[in-house]
């Protein structure tokens, strides 16, 4: 059963209206959200995720509700454990807390962008050679491998070279102007740090959705429940930001849950290449029925008995210890790792990143 192409064409519709709707609201009103106020939004965009699961089950079948709900549960939790690295870039940035809330939603847009190019790309590459999973399933087991081998390193982020390159060539002020990306001072118009942000945010979840667009299409194929499921997942990513805070540090086994499940889904993807007998250079053959391929029901089963472990035992080793304050919040204090001022201005650029390439 394929999906209906007027369910297609609402569901963007709705979901477009939706996001200028958030984006405008944090625009007219920029503030830093209370603990209330994030909840309520969490609970809402949850909420409508798993509505919009319900609707599709209507609409069409369970299968494309099983995949959805699969998929969108695995974006969300690999969302999750990449709040630690947004956390690092605002404080690295020194952005004030009151412009956050816009910065991640820009943030979140430009995703959005990248990852439907990359989804698209994606779709058609596996729908002439699925082969390819061979591939997504390799690169799953061994970015799931990594995952265990560094789980109790500190994460850190560096800029790339696009984000050094970009430091050099753009003629920058050394504040931020508010939300604003470019200004006019002593009649030369000149960009604002927050470019710089928004282009490191932008970067760094494209590098992320080098895991996730794979582990999703190991879910499911359906171009339309894999950008949906996305969707859903970075919606709420902004309101979750300042919701957890400091609980990211007591999430200790997260890494090592999300290593399971990229495993799992990297085997999901091998066992499903090798029962649709495909090989690379040799084309299609009869299915191999004595190769397990495995459902979409034990999958979503999998993922949330993992996750659901991974956070209990998180918080069980954690319980003692008192919960860290947010890092991003040092910056308001004059407390970050980096810099000195709290006035909006930037953090210097490393010494190396000053360095003639």
């Amino acid at each position: 059963m394929e999906l209906p192409v007027w369910f297609e064409i609402a569901t963007f519709v709705g979901l477009t209206v939706l996001l200028l709707a958030d984006l405008a609201l944090v625009v007219r009103r920029p503030h830093e959200p209370s603990v209330k106020e994030a909840t309520g939004w969490v609970v809402f965009y949850v909420g409508l995720a798993l509505l919009f699961g319900l609707i599709v089950l209507a609409v069409t079948n369970g299968t494309f509700a099983t995949e959805f709900y699969a998929g969108w549960l695995t974006e969300y939790s690999l969302s999750v454990d990449n709040l630690f690295v947004f956390v690092i870039i605002m404080a690295r940035f020194q952005v004030p807390r009151k412009l956050q809330q816009e910065v991640l939603m820009v943030g979140i847009i430009i995703a959005l962008v990248l990852r439907g190019l990359f989804i698209l790309a994606g779709a058609a590459l596996i729908e002439q050679f699925i082969w390819v999973f061979y591939l997504f399933g390799a690169f799953l087991v061994y970015t799931a491998i990594n995952l265990v081998r560094h789980r109790d390193e500190d994460e850190d982020y560096e800029e790339n070279g696009f984000i050094r390159r970009m430091r050099k060539v753009l003629p920058m002020t050394q504040e931020f102007h508010e939300s604003k990306i470019r200004v006019v001072q002593d009649g030369k118009k000149l960009w604002t740090p927050m470019i710089v942000v928004f282009l490191a945010l932008g970067t760094t979840d494209l590098l992320f959705a080098l895991d996730s667009i794979p582990a999703i299409f190991g879910l499911t194929r359906e171009p339309f429940i894999v950008f949906t499921a996305n969707i859903f997942a970075l919606m709420g990513l902004r309101q979750l930001y300042f919701l957890l805070g400091g609980l990211l540090k007591r999430l200790v086994y997260l890494s090592l849950g999300l290593a399971v499940i990229l495993a799992f889904i990297g085997v999901k993807l091998i066992l499903e290449a090798v029962h649709e007998n495909q090989y690379p250079f040799l084309g299609e053959r009869e299915p191999l029925e004595s190769v397990p391929a495995i459902p979409t029901w034990l999958s979503l089963t999998v993922i949330l008995v993992v996750l659901l472990v991974a956070t209990v035992a998180s918080l069980l080793k954690t319980r003692d210890e008192s919960t860290e304050e947010h890092p991003a919040a040092e910056v308001e204090r004059g407390e970050a790792p980096i810099g000195t001022e709290t006035t909006g201005r930037p953090a210097p650029a490393p010494e190396s990143d000053t360095r003639s390439s």
